[in-house]
């Protein structure tokens, strides 16, 4: 059944669909009967035939000249009914809003699970180290840790919008009331005994990795009355002269700009690459320049020595499709990349240049080479390129020498649209169907068509029209199968294509209004498939007349490899009641894989 319907053209899934609104005219394709959220609104997609009226709550909506349906209606916390009648039809639905802002404290108490830090911290002597809860207004809140007090100050609850809320069109912090933040810092003793050495005090203690303060404790007082509760995480100091150095196992390891999965992504760090551990929380380290990474991605190693090296000379050599720029180190270091207008800077951490010869040769992709020393442990590279295009990068440890691999352009980058029969000759891409398979349809229409299947659709046409081109086109699936992200990550890893793009469809969170939203979408993460995206989106927008959604950085899979400029294209709403017709028309979807086609061949013929 899930190759059948990965294969089925439109027709024959339109005549399933009629099917199933004969039988049931009043269908409802979102929300599912008890769903949950945590938004203020909901949009009720689906469909009915166009004669006649859909009530909601007894309350007549508007449909489009075809039947179909996608109201908004706001939610109150907790259940929220809604009936849906067409004629002697009824379909009843139960949303069920949940908050997700703390429990408001009654009485003299802490919210529930406020208290911060929730887990074991561990940092330097002398840093800060702050503390958080919330709690009734107007109260006296502090911090008791190893015998010290530290008051904590009252400020205004403001929620930050999640990211989500860009493509939404809201960006606004919100104000929240009914309780206080309170928050408060304190900095840990720059010199604790108990990591002193006998000879560096009068202290007869020896010395020690780390001194353990305890777990905090909160203190809340109002009207005359306190209370005390015990946090969950215990602080700890570690000790500047046995600090532990962590190497990476992961390939490649996911550095981070904070402490959770919710901070925003660095450099990834090549497999090997190894940095001193100078702060924890929780199952995250803190290495010595700044970015954090899960403990799982690490091995410990006996090393007493913090990891340093110093570089002499670089050289460059020439490999099928790729320069690579050779850094002999003492130690794998941490790197930092980025990509700007006709250069790629690479940032060396820990490490101290003692260099008079780098030999780069002519090259495909370097014009010259710059470096400098910009602080004592900080080394950067500064690559000058032939082109405005950057076509990807690698970044590998063999040993304890970096290698940096900047890919060539693809050899047909010249060709001119119509000035040959084959004009992407030689030229590989990479297309990508989204989602796939019983558990990942995608977003759904108002007859209940999922978007995994207009995607391989509209895919395989493109597939087609790339191949009449000259590409030489390459699927992740050509069938409805389950096929998780890091797979197709992997494929473009190691099929190394000129570009790849992700085809989907959107949707909207549940606070989004799915009748005013519509339009092509662009999506892109590295700076060298901005290009890309950008002239796509303009050129289906243009070419197919059709609204514009925007075009966004965003940090997901299948934009992050960065072996070749990979961009995902939303192409349309399933969930608009109007756009989705357009969406699966197979007129329209002809020339949309046309359009896209076409736009790739001019795209490659621009850049230079």
């Amino acid at each position: 059944m899930r190759k059948f319907l990965g294969l089925c053209v439109f027709g024959l899934i339109m005549a399933i669909a009629s099917v199933a609104v004969a039988a049931q005219p009043l269908f409802v394709s979102y929300p599912p009967a008890n769903h949950k959220t945590t938004a203020d609104r909901i949009f009720l997609i689906g469909t009915a035939p166009a004669p006649g009226q859909v009530l909601v709550n007894g309350n007549q909506i508007s449909r489009t000249a075809s039947g179909h349906f996608a109201p908004t209606f706001p939610l109150q916390l907790g259940e929220n009914l809604f009936t849906l009648r067409y004629e002697n039809q009824e379909v009843k639905i139960k949303v069920t809003r949940e908050s997700n802002q703390p429990e408001v404290p009654v009485g003299l108490a802490f919210a529930k699970d406020s208290l911060t830090p929730k887990v074991d911290v561990a940092s330097l002597p002398g840093e800060y180290i702050c503390f958080g809860a919330i709690a009734p207004a107007n109260a006296q809140v502090s911090v008791k840790l190893a015998g010290v007090t530290i008051p904590l100050k009252a400020r205004s609850q403001v929620e930050l919008p999640d990211n989500k809320s860009v493509l939404l069109g809201e960006n606004s912090p919100i104000k929240k009331g009914g309780s206080e933040q309170y928050q408060g810092c304190a900095q840990t003793p720059p010199n604790p005994p108990l990591l002193r050495g006998e000879n560096e005090s009068n202290s007869s203690l020896p010395k020690t990795e780390k001194v353990d303060l305890g777990v905090p404790v909160f203190e809340l007082t109002m009207n005359n009355q306190t209370i005390s509760q015990e946090g969950t995480g215990k602080i700890s100091i570690l000790s500047p002269a046995d600090l532990e150095i962590a190497e990476v196992t992961a390939d490649p390891g996911v550095a981070r700009t904070g402490a959770s999965t919710d901070f925003s992504r660095m450099t990834p760090l090549p497999k090997g690459t190894r940095a001193t551990v100078i702060g924890r929380e929780g199952e995250w380290l803190k290495l010595d320049y700044g970015a954090w990474i899960k403990a799982s991605e690490v091995q410990i190693v006996k090393d007493s020595v913090p990891p340093r090296s110093i570089i002499r000379s670089a050289s460059s050599r020439q490999v099928s499709g790729w320069t690579e720029v050779l850094f002999p180190l003492e130690i794998p270091v941490p790197v930092m990349v980025q990509e700007g207008e006709r250069t790629f800077t690479l940032t060396l951490y820990n490490t101290t240049a003692q260099t008079d010869i780098i030999r780069i040769q002519d090259d495909p992709v370097i014009s010259r080479l710059e470096w400098q020393q910009i602080s004592p442990l900080q080394v950067q590279y500064t690559f000058n390129l032939k082109s405005a295009q950057q076509w990807g990068y690698k970044l590998r440890y063999e040993g304890t020498t970096l290698v940096l691999s900047l890919k060539h352009p693809p050899a047909n980058t010249s060709a001119v649209p119509n000035s040959q029969a084959k004009p992407l000759s030689g030229i590989k891409i990479l297309i990508d169907p989204g989602h796939g398979g019983p558990e990942d349809g995608g977003a759904v229409s108002p007859v209940g068509i999922r978007e995994k299947t207009v995607a391989l659709t509209v895919s395989k046409l493109v597939q087609q029209e790339l191949v009449n081109r000259g590409a030489n086109v390459l699927m992740t699936r050509v069938e409805d199968v389950d096929l998780d992200l890091p797979p197709r990550v992997e494929m473009i890893q190691k099929e190394e294509p000129a570009i790849a793009i992700s085809i989907h469809y959107n949707a909207l969170p549940d606070n989004g209004d799915a009748i005013k939203t519509k339009g092509v979408g662009a999506f892109w993460f590295h700076p060298q498939a901005h290009s890309l995206a950008i002239f796509l989106h303009n050129y289906l927008v243009a070419k197919l007349n059709r609204p514009s959604y925007g075009v966004f950085w965003n940090n997901l899979a299948m934009t992050r490899p960065a072996v070749a400029p990979s961009v995902l294209m939303e192409l349309g709403f399933m969930i608009n009641p109007e756009e989705f017709e357009w969406i699966v028309n197979p007129t329209e979807q002809k020339k949309l894989a046309e359009a896209i086609a076409q736009g790739v061949t001019e795209w490659f013929a621009s850049v230079k």
